[in-house]
């Protein structure tokens, strides 16, 4: 059995009366990327912090490569780099000097730490921008290069605590190239974020914390299979017929039918006793057609992991427009 990157029991961090982080368990493969998911206070980040030492914790054990977070802190730092939220590098300098400036912090000579941000700026896509102030950067590519400061020194495991918020998709995408590119080069990769679609891409399994405690650990696949057999998405041609739909379909199917965003846009979680989801699924289209309501387009697959966050959490998580 390969060597655990993370391994957590009963993790524990209390604030005040605050019992943010409430009796963690986790156990993350060596290799690959590990989604943590959960809503906003889950203690996704305060977990973070206390397995990269950052933090420590009230009780319980974690370890990272065998080397415990409390008593071989520094053994622990050795092996791992955290990108938060916001980029942390001196606006002021421009990205050669930032990359620089960490290089020889990390004991790099001069020559070598120029050498080694000069790699780094052009494997990030960032050379014409090297002499520019990062406070010039745009958000795209302050991700970037926050994310290359933090594998000057490449760490076996790398923590990014939502590293795509409020970019746009172009940017999103080249982080996420960035990520792969990480992982195919050994790199281990815990990662939280808020866009499920994210975690869908990358992450080969996935842990759901809720108020401090995790509710449900797996693939994907896994964790959609968990929530029911299937899910229906109908997409109406009258928006104005959707609540006499809404009530149809929930007859039709014996399950609740949910109003998306989209005006003319309705889906459906199929219980796991639907003996023949497929024969289901027609006969309640056939009686929209009786009824004189047309249906633009619908389709039938596994639940979205939108839909498995809200029947684990009980919230909807909205993927926020760039």
């Amino acid at each position: 059995m390969s060597e655990l990157a993370i391994e957590a029991s009963g993790l524990v961090k209390v604030f005040g009366t605050n019992r943010a982080v409430d009796g963690v368990d986790l156990a993350v493969p060596d290799g690959g990327v590990y989604g943590f998911l959960g809503p906003n206070g889950a203690g996704k980040t305060t977990t973070i912090r206390m397995l990269a030492t950052l933090l420590v914790p009230d009780g319980g054990t974690a370890t990272v490569f065998g080397a415990d977070v409390r008593r071989a802190a520094d053994r622990v730092r050795s092996m791992v780099s955290l990108t938060g939220q916001f980029a942390s590098l001196d606006e002021d300098l421009s990205g050669t000097e930032n990359l620089v400036l960490l290089a020889r912090l990390l004991g790099y000579s001069r020559r070598a730490a120029r050498t080694r941000a000069d790699e780094l700026l052009t494997a990030f896509g960032l050379a014409e921008a090297a002499q520019r102030q990062v406070k010039a950067y745009s958000g795209g590519m302050r991700r970037r290069i926050d994310i290359a400061a933090s594998i000057v020194t490449t760490p076996r495991l790398l923590f990014l605590d939502e590293p795509t918020t409020g970019l746009d998709p172009r940017s999103r995408n080249q982080v996420w190239d960035i990520v792969r590119a990480l992982v195919a080069h050994g790199t281990t990769i815990l990662l939280t974020t808020q866009y499920l679609d994210e975690a869908d891409q990358l992450a080969d399994r996935i842990a759901v914390i809720d108020k401090g405690t995790l509710i449900a650990e797996g693939t994907t696949g896994e964790l959609k299979a968990s929530v029911g057999t299937g899910a229906v998405y109908v997409r109406l041609a009258e928006p104005g017929q959707r609540e006499s739909a809404r009530a149809l379909l929930a007859g039709a199917l014996g399950t609740a039918v949910r109003a998306e965003a989209d005006p003319a846009e309705l889906s459906a979680r199929l219980a796991d006793s639907t003996a023949d989801p497929t024969a289901t699924v027609a006969a309640a289209l056939g009686l929209l057609a009786e009824s004189g309501i047309p249906v633009a387009h619908f389709s039938l697959g596994q639940p979205s992991l939108d839909e498995v966050f809200l029947a684990l959490t009980g919230e909807h998580v909205k993927e926020t427009a760039a």
